[in-house]
């Protein structure tokens, strides 16, 4: 199991990639391996390197390079975002998507080519670097295809696999021009990784055209994203098991929905926000959400957000962003960056357990209750009405429930049927699994509201 970081980097913020400086690099990424990393997630901004429809600027594929050497030099493996995209509240799309030339990012023939083009040009750019971990589509790019997006473009189910397709197909194709120089030196299981990644609506909200089947079915791993501002640390505590165990519920989730049980999963992105995780609390959460996390089957690794805060030179940035570093802004250590394991240090301090095989439960919808058995009806939390989103979040909330079925404790099956009564929630067994299914159906998470994205910008 791996342990990296986001790189965040410290003069500038990514509009550092405007006038890459090397020796910044240097310094940032000397002190992320300082922590004990063993790689890093890098963005370089879609615009700056793709700022006309047919123009991939040369020079700026150099720079992503050079980040990419830099980094090995520190003993540093790299994941290269492509499509940023959108980072932290802001969005960075190309000017020729938008406004006068506005056209859909996922449908438009032209557009999607051209995407491609930019996509294979980056993973080829660097794929015959020896500590390439991987090329990943693009930060949450499924955030442009539904609210609360102020401005989506238009998507259906369909398109998106389509479009999630292309841009795989796109990297692998890069990496292949690029791979004959490392194919003779790298073996397999080192060869780089192609990866989609979403923000966690997609598995909560199924109005999302981007869904869990979208992220379990396109690239070589399924990426997981977890953020407890999203109304999990309101309701569970700071250092409640909803909050510290969010990570590892996404996991599950994300392996559940796996075709393949040897398929690796990725906790790409988690962190401790300030908004929801006091200050003293967020070493404690940062220890126990990586502890939990690593009983997930088939962890390949977890990056955590982010290695150096947001400098405070730099305006209209959500609060929390100035503060969700390991690293503050001048490369000093936070208590959190004390947290995360050193070198391997209790990487694996529990041993990873493969899941007991999975009985294929009987279904519950139709069944009726047996004779003498007392059953209730789905047990339903409220969640915030529209309009009240959790304190600190950064979108708006969206209604539902939380459903979790409930039985007597006489009662010797999960069955339950017409409702009776309602009991505690206190009261109710953890809920009956449901078959496996290639439907767009979410499985809800008990008491858990619909999670929304870390990076939308401030109501």
């Amino acid at each position: 199991m791996r342990f990296g970081v986001n790189h965040t980097p410290s003069n500038g913020w990514f509009h550092s990639w405007l006038d890459f400086s090397p020796s910044d690099t240097a310094r940032d990424l000397e002190a992320i391996a300082s922590l004990g990393a063993d790689h890093v997630r890098i963005f370089p901004l879609w615009p700056v390197v793709q700022p006309n429809r047919t123009l991939i600027r040369p020079s700026a594929l150099e720079d992503v390079a050079t980040v990419v050497d830099i980094a090995g030099s520190f003993g540093l493996d790299v994941n290269v975002d492509a499509l940023q995209g959108h980072l932290s509240s802001f969005d960075f799309v190309p000017s020729w998507l938008e406004s006068w030339h506005r056209r859909n990012m996922f449908t438009d023939p032209d557009v999607v080519a051209s995407t491609a083009a930019y996509v294979r040009a980056l993973a080829a750019a660097v794929a015959d670097r020896p500590n390439l971990l991987g090329i990943t589509i693009g930060n949450e790019v499924n955030q442009f295809a539904h609210a609360p997006h102020p401005a989506p473009f238009a998507t259906t189910a369909e398109q998106g696999h389509a479009w999630a397709a292309a841009m795989v197909d796109a990297a692998r194709a890069g990496l292949g021009d690029g791979r004959e120089a490392r194919s003779a030196s790298v073996p397999p299981a080192r060869r780089p990784l192609v990866t989609l990644a979403q923000y966690d609506a997609a598995w909560y909200d199924d109005a999302q055209p981007f869904g869990p089947e979208h992220a379990a079915e396109h690239g070589d791993a399924t990426v997981t994203h977890s953020w407890v501002f999203n109304g999990a640390a309101r309701l569970h505590g700071a250092l409640g098991a909803g909050s510290v165990r969010h990570g590892e519920y996404l996991l599950q989730l994300a392996a559940a929905w796996n075709g393949r049980a040897d398929r690796p999963n990725w906790l790409q992105e988690v962190g401790a926000p300030t908004n929801v995780v006091d200050v003293a609390d967020a070493p404690t959460f940062t220890e126990q959400t990586i502890r939990h996390a690593l009983d997930v089957q088939e962890l390949s690794g977890i990056t955590w957000w982010c290695s150096h805060d947001v400098s405070r030179s730099l305006a209209d940035f959500p609060e929390l962003e100035y503060d969700l570093g390991l690293l503050t802004n001048d490369g000093r250590v936070k208590p959190t960056g004390g947290a995360v394991p050193r070198d391997g240090a209790g990487v694996r301090r529990r041993p990873l357990r493969r899941p007991p095989p999975r009985r294929r439960p009987r279904s519950f919808s139709t069944m009726s209750p047996p004779t003498g058995q007392r059953c209730t009806a789905p047990v339903s939390t409220p969640l915030p009405a529209a309009g009240s989103p959790p304190p600190g979040s950064r979108s708006p909330s969206r209604t539902g429930v939380g459903p979790r079925w409930c039985c007597a404790p006489d009662s010797p099956t999960p069955r339950c049927s017409q409702p009776a009564a309602s009991v505690p929630a206190s009261t109710c067994p953890r809920a009956p699994r449901r078959p496996r299914s290639r439907s767009r159906t979410r499985r809800p998470c008990p008491d858990r509201p619909t999670a929304r994205p870390h990076d939308r910008p401030p109501d």
